[in-house]
Order: structure tokens, then C-alpha cells, then sequence
């Protein structure tokens, strides 16, 4: 199953109760289609770039939400509930692209082996530093302030 992002942009004016039956819903359909809420996170209100009109007004700001999740690839069809939400401002679903997980995540290399290309003395390389700087900085220090007490 594929990997999603479900963007919900709900009205400001929304309690918190309303806000979290509304997630609890989407996340028990999303359980009743043999699909696993991964992650939840919740940006409170954010300003929006331009007004949202709806029936009851312009909408300004919002409530942002994102709820992550692994769903069959019919999930879109399914959330078109959403649009008669009158809570919601927005919603938008993402596909997550190239993402592994299970055991493609675990056969895979992950590049584990690309550190092990350079020597320890390629790495650690010391040549490049130089301390004599380090004095001419002192210098050029010591001078503007004797400039200034002559001033």
C-alpha cells in the first residue's frame, strides 16, 4: 500500500472536539479499507495567501492539519465525502513518490557503504588550515584600536 499525505485546512472558527471527530472519522475509514494512520500533525491556525469564499463568508485563515497514512490507491475516491464537509475549507491527498517501506526498506543498501569509498585521511584532511591568518587578524586588531585612542 501506498504511502499518503491528507492535507485538511479546516475554518478557524472550529471547536477542537469537531476538529478531532472529524480526523477520527477519516482515520476509521481509512481502518475499515485495511489501511494504517501513520502520523498526525497539527499547524494551527495559519493565514492563508488569499481568501477562501464559502456560503457562510470569506475565509482568511484556517486550521491546518496533516494526517498521514498507508491506504489502497482508491483512497481518493473514497475521501470525496470530504467536499460536502462544511467544516473544511480544503483537503488535499499526496502520493508519496519513491518511498520504501517493509521489506524493499529493509533488502535495500540505503548507501551505507558510500563513507567507506574515502580514506580516513581524505576525510580528516589538515592541509587546508591555516594558522598563520589566525595572527594577521590579531594584528589588524591591535592597529584600529591604537588608530582610535589616536583619533
Amino acid at each position: 500500500m501506498p504511502l499518503y499525505d491528507c492535507m485538511l485546512l479546516l475554518k478557524p472558527h472550529v471547536k477542537k472536539e469537531a476538529l478531532m471527530d472529524l480526523v477520527a472519522r477519516i482515520g476509521k475509514h481509512v481502518y475499515r479499507r485495511n489501511g494504517v494512520l501513520t502520523d498526525m500533525k497539527s499547524f494551527g491556525n495559519v493565514q492563508l495567501g488569499y481568501g477562501i469564499k464559502k456560503l457562510d463568508g470569506r475565509y482568511y485563515q484556517g486550521q491546518l492539519m496533516q494526517m498521514t497514512m498507508m491506504a489502497t490507491p482508491n483512497i481518493n475516491k473514497e475521501l470525496h465525502y470530504l467536499n460536502e464537509e462544511d467544516r473544511l475549507l480544503r483537503w488535499l491527498l499526496v502520493k508519496h513518490r519513491n518511498t520504501k517501506y517493509g521489506l524493499e526498506f529493509l533488502t535495500e543498501d540505503d548507501g551505507k557503504g558510500e563513507l567507506s569509498k574515502f580514506t580516513r585521511s581524505s576525510i580528516y584532511d589538515d592541509e587546508d588550515i591555516d594558522e598563520d591568518d589566525d595572527d594577521d587578524d590579531d594584528e589588524e586588531y591591535d592597529v584600529d584600536q591604537e588608530e582610535r585612542k589616536e583619533n
